[in-house]
């Protein structure tokens, strides 16, 4: 089982930047896939960027193509999400997600992460 902590949200103006974190416990952490998702006020969760375990691989939403990146740190167990030229519609509660993968696999569905983090709000005013 892994626990995941979010962090790095907050308020920002369009066209900034911010980095959201996620925290992992576990000692097998590049054993998961990891996936950012957000969920802004009367919408729905969507998927914004995929990364596999050993970080070989990634995917990102064609929303946040070319301003968002993701990455991870197995050493470190954490995975993050830079987050660039920042638009008032990237506003919502971001989570990270995790799905054991013995392979180098993407998932962009939410339905395939076994365990999720608490989420952290990011507002983007204009």
């Amino acid at each position: 089982q892994v626990q995941l902590v979010e962090s790095g949200g907050g308020s920002v103006q369009a066209g900034g930047s911010l980095t959201l974190s996620c925290a992992a416990s576990g000692r097998t952490f590049s054993s998961y896939a990891m996936g950012w998702f957000r969920q802004a006020p009367g919408k729905e969760r969507e998927f914004v960027a995929g990364i596999s375990g050993r970080g070989g691989r990634t995917y990102s939403a064609d929303s946040v193509k070319g301003r968002f990146t993701i990455s991870r740190d197995n050493d470190r167990n954490t995975v993050n999400l830079q987050m660039n030229s920042l638009k008032p519609e990237d506003t919502a509660i971001y989570y990270c997600a995790a799905k054991p993968s013995t392979w180098e696999l993407i998932f962009d569905s939410g339905s395939d992460y076994d365990y999720w983090g608490q989420g952290t709000q990011v507002t983007v005013s204009s």
